[in-house]
């Protein structure tokens, strides 16, 4: 999956692959997380603006002989113009996104291709669906493995059926739609840089909630309780809001397990070493960090700051994460000493091997040089067998050069669409990955070399 994006931003034009560990470096304003906010809001809500246009034909149909058939041909051929217009729609929509004046999105431009063997894939694809409602399951859709039909079916009387048929229509697009698109975007979670503050306030914000719904049952006047909750957050970026959202909701959420606490929970434990300890889900609003090997509970205000946050990352890990999911991290170094920065590359890696894809944003040369030993050590070779264990590499934190992809924010010379000459504006440059050398980061080691050249002059250089 390919992602374009002009005047997004600080970015005047860029372009990156998602891969199943991505990673954009770069300094302070680069625009690392215009595309990381941009790419999440797509994922989180693509829903919203592919349409797949079912004809009333069809409707009538399926209400006059309780069943219809669709051939999805059509429609895979339309795929790209679909996914087209709807990336269009959600361009329209950037400003709400980042929360901020429409006025900075008005010449942006966010464009998704995919592979056209992977929408093909929909063809041949198996698919099952019910609608339902308070009176029972509406009608189903079945599509057997290598058939290209859509087979949809009342499931109540006819005459029992009293939705209008526009809403029947929007019903099967929206079942049309997963169908041909479900399968090709990953379902994002992302922890944003701002979840160090949610992991303390987090029982404020549940206070502010409750208190506004005790003052909205006692206002004489009814209150749209969704305009007054959408207002107090419209000053906040999407990703923020979700982040936020996951936050207050830990409680519920620890009901839950993982595919990774029932089938890999040594995934989960190489996360309590890294955070020295386990969360624990506690009663009025708190949530509690209980330090290993100690009789004590911490609460988030005591804890430290890297128990903070890596708060939602754990959650995420013990109680939601699935195969189909992207991971998205904003500076997962945050809080981080060098050693467990390290770690955490290591347990990105972990995921990957998983069916979990990873993408983040770092400012760290420590989670960078790691992913570097873990694709270099991905090779058949016996002296770096012996590397690897006597390091403590596991063969599961290993990856190869194509797993991964690499892009530092930056300043480079393009050709900009529409324009003859190329010219210098800030991009995503793809860094060079190989299995000898690893990753060319230039963004670190410019600055490692300048320290390094201060360091030899301060101790080789003479007074005269």
């Amino acid at each position: 999956m390919k992602i374009h994006v002009e005047n997004l931003g600080i970015l005047k034009q860029a372009e990156f692959e998602l891969g199943d560990l991505t990673f954009i470096c770069g300094g302070n304003n680069t625009g690392k997380t215009y595309a990381t906010y941009a790419l999440f809001g797509f994922l989180y809500q693509w829903r919203h603006f592919l349409k797949v246009q079912i004809a009333d034909q069809k409707i009538d149909e399926l209400l006059n002989n309780g069943v219809t058939r669709i051939d999805i041909t059509p429609y895979i051929e339309k795929a790209p113009q679909t996914l087209k217009q709807g990336c269009q729609e959600y361009t329209q929509q950037l400003q709400r996104i980042f929360a901020s004046k429409p006025v900075h999105f008005n010449r942006s431009k966010f464009q998704v291709d995919l592979e056209r063997e992977k929408l093909k894939a929909a063809l041949y694809s198996g698919f099952e669906g019910k609608v339902g409602s308070v009176k029972g399951e509406l009608f189903s859709l079945i599509k057997a493995e290598n058939d290209k039909t859509l087979v949809v079916s009342l499931l109540l009387d006819k005459d029992k059926t009293i939705l209008p048929p526009e809403l029947i229509k929007d019903m099967i697009s929206d079942n049309m739609n997963e169908m041909l698109f479900g399968q090709l975007f990953p379902i994002p979670f992302i922890a944003s840089a701002e979840r160090t503050g949610g992991a303390i306030f987090r029982r404020e914000l549940n206070f502010a909630r409750n208190r506004l719904l005790e003052e909205m049952s006692r206002a004489e006047k009814e209150i749209d309780p969704m305009k007054l909750l959408f207002k107090s957050y419209q000053d906040y970026a999407l990703p923020v809001k979700v982040n936020v959202d996951f936050t207050r909701q830990l409680e519920s959420i620890a009901k839950k397990d993982s595919f990774l606490a029932k089938s890999h929970p040594h995934i989960l434990n190489d996360f309590s070493d890294i955070i020295g300890g386990d969360y624990i889900a506690g009663g009025n609003d708190t949530i509690y960090f209980k330090p290993s090997r100690k009789q004590l509970k911490l609460t988030m205000d005591e804890s430290s700051s890297a128990v903070r946050s890596l708060l939602d990352i754990g959650f995420y890990l013990r109680h939601v994460a699935t195969k189909r999911d992207l991971l998205m991290v904003d500076e997962p170094e945050l809080n981080l000493h060098p050693e467990n920065q390290r770690r955490i590359a290591r347990l990105f890696a972990r995921l990957v091997n998983l069916g979990i894809k990873v993408f983040i944003t770092t400012h760290s040369d420590y989670i960078v040089k790691e992913l570097n030993t873990l694709i270099m050590l991905k090779q058949d070779r016996p002296s770096l067998r012996r590397i690897a264990e006597k390091e403590g590499y596991h063969p599961d934190e290993l990856v190869s050069p194509e797993q991964v992809r690499v892009y530092i924010a930056e300043k480079s010379s393009i050709k900009r669409k529409n324009k003859t000459r190329r010219s210098q504006c800030q991009t995503l440059v793809k860094a060079n990955i190989n299995h000898e050398l690893g990753i060319e980061a230039r963004s670190f080691d410019e600055t490692i070399n300048k320290m390094n050249e201060i360091q030899e002059a301060i101790v080789w250089g003479t007074d005269e």
